[in-house]
């Protein structure tokens, strides 16, 4: 069992400190009613939000939850009514001000759960247990909670930091494999970001190799979970210096703006994950047309994706982006910051508008 903080020595008037867990289910009682994590007052009570499907967890957490919600994580359900209902559930079960909310599920349940507790009687603690490859590395990480209006990707929300992300290696244990591939596309991601120690070339392999065994992980836990834990600190870290996305933090959109307009196309049908390996080799096409990249990065990028079992390929014309990405929720009048890659390890900035983005892609 261990314990990670990164403090967020740049930040004014919120939490002083990013709690990452990394523990065993059984355990994580220990540090919410034991009160060992860095800052964190005593918790009296605790009422979990849990995805139905990962109900068995909410069982084993090391002590019995002061009451359950269940939730069915869809994106379809990721809105402010489903927020409603968690905040009056609340309400009928007694919550005060002292408890905190327990959101157990993949990014769709601690999303909301982040939310619901933030508005409720103007905001109560919460913390995570992110159950997907996907809300460990990413989703769960760095204070964002939101929901979705009509459709289009979190526009809805507030940055608020959880008490603590426990990152346990149990859900992983039985995920499905489509959720691991989901999951890839942030793991890789953040290592194009910031690549210092080499994980990249280890997350590779690593995938690769689970891919070839036919998404068994049982034999690579010990190598994921060592990047998984990578990954989360370099978002913590990248969060914590710049938690309202004034610069820094812009660079985990790597991918997404293509990616929120694909899933919005498709009618959610592609997953967030599937659709950010997507969006990631479309904007390393787009460095490539602007100069930023050499040519051939697009092509590692497939091929490395390919190897790892991620989709590659745009399911619908470049053009057809367009509309969607106008209306994402990062847009700034007609002008989207695109994060591009120029190589491993290294990303930039380019403001351009959607059209002259896509325009580009097509020549």
């Amino acid at each position: 069992m261990t314990y990670a903080t990164l403090r967020m020595t740049e930040v004014i008037n919120m939490a002083e400190v990013i709690n990452i867990v990394h523990c065993g289910i059984s355990e994580v009682g220990k540090f919410l009613k034991g009160s060992v994590m860095e800052g964190c007052s005593t918790v009296s009570r605790v009422f979990v939000v849990c995805d139905r499907n990962v109900r068995r967890l909410a069982e084993r957490i090391g002590f019995e939850a002061d009451g359950i919600f269940e939730l069915d994580a869809t994106e379809g359900n990721k809105d402010f009514s489903t927020v409603v209902e968690i905040d009056h559930w609340l309400m009928e079960q007694g919550a005060d001000r002292n408890a905190l909310v327990l959101g157990i599920g993949g990014g769709i349940t601690t999303d909301m759960t982040g939310f619901a507790a933030s508005v409720y009687k103007r905001g109560v603690r919460f913390a995570f247990i992110p159950t997907t490859l996907l809300s460990q590395v990413d989703a769960a990480i760095g204070g964002k909670n939101g929901v979705n209006l009509d459709s289009y990707k979190n526009m809805i929300g507030v940055i608020r930091q959880p008490e603590a992300v426990f990152i346990c290696p149990e859900p992983l244990e039985t995920l499905p494999y489509r959720q691991i591939v989901s999951g890839a596309s942030e793991l890789l991601k953040t290592f194009i970001i910031d690549n210092s120690k080499g994980l990249y070339e280890e997350a590779v392999r690593t995938l690769s190799a689970i891919r070839q065994a036919g998404g068994d992980i049982s034999g690579y836990s010990q190598s994921l979970n060592s990047l998984i834990a990578e990954a989360a600190m370099i978002k913590a870290g990248i969060a914590g210096r710049d938690p309202f996305e004034k610069g820094e933090r812009r660079l985990l959109n790597l991918g997404h703006t293509f990616a929120h307009a694909i899933e919005k196309l498709s009618g959610e049908k592609i997953p967030h994950g599937e659709a950010v390996s997507i969006g990631i080799v479309l904007a390393s096409r787009l460095a490539e047309k602007l100069g930023l990249a050499k040519i051939g990065l697009s092509d590692c990028l497939e091929a490395d994706f390919k190897a790892c079992g991620m989709p590659v390929l745009c399911p619908f014309e470049v053009g057809e982006l367009t509309g969607a990405m106008r209306k994402d929720k990062k847009a700034e009048g007609n002008i989207i910051h695109f994060i591009l890659p120029s190589g491993i390890g290294s990303v930039s900035v380019k403001d351009m508008t959607p059209g002259e983005a896509t325009r580009l892609l097509q020549e």
